[in-house]
């Protein structure tokens, strides 16, 4: 950890839980010192081994990144492939979902990824699948006018849950699609590792796109 500490941005709980955090704590990013410059700002929230920000990184470079994970040996993982191959336009934030507004500054990101998000399909879990009410009400603090929220994902229910999330919270929905790999979105796709061992299970990938549409949308 101490070695990828470069492109570390913030880790762990910065108050005692998490409501006091997402109430009471701010420490913003500064995007310009952390990237050394003012390029466009996308997030991937949930980044799992890194696989999918290290390529997208690769192939735009002239965008900045901000890989979130929880699992601080998952996040390890993701932080030793970005400095292994020197990717220099992607950071790190070692916390809870629930709290990135204390350290993404307000509406300044252009997109959000949410890749393979677990489904929680409980419905007491609702409430920490990462497209409920509560966490769309966190990337609209997060993205600018018109940012987009993209996912992916292998579950149909669950998507079709998000569309109708996306809808309800004023997002506009776009590019929808309930089997990826044979629509017209499949050349650009990036496939992560977990999306390779589904598809080749025969599993279908949906994938769709949610746009921000400021307090007008609200």
């Amino acid at each position: 950890m101490e070695a990828c500490g470069r492109i570390l941005l913030a880790r762990g709980k910065p108050c005692r839980n998490l409501k006091e955090a997402a109430e009471t704590f701010r420490a913003p990013v500064d995007y310009a010192a952390a990237f050394g410059s003012d390029r466009p700002v996308e997030l991937e929230v949930g980044c799992g081994n890194g696989g999918f920000i290290a390529e997208l990184a690769r192939r735009v470079p002239e965008k900045n990144y901000i890989a979130v994970e929880l699992c601080t040996n998952v996040v390890l993982t993701a932080m030793e492939r970005i400095v292994r191959e020197d990717i220099p336009n992607v950071r790190f934030l070692n916390i809870p979902a629930e709290i990135l507004a204390c350290y993404i500054p307000p509406h300044s990101v252009d997109r959000i990824y949410l890749n393979f998000s677990t489904p929680l399909p409980e419905a007491g879990r609702e409430k920490q699948r990462l497209t409920s009410d509560r966490f769309l009400a966190i990337y609209k603090q997060l993205l600018k006018e018109g940012g987009e929220i993209v996912q992916k994902t292998d579950s149909a229910p669950f998507f079709d849950y998000s569309l109708r999330k996306f809808r309800e919270n004023g997002f506009e929905v776009k590019d929808v699609t309930y089997d990826l790999h044979a629509s017209e979105w499949a050349a650009e796709n990036i496939v992560t590792e977990y999306e390779r061992n589904f598809s080749e299970k025969g599993c279908r990938i949906c994938r769709a796109v949610a746009v921000y549409q400021g307090e007008r949308g609200a």
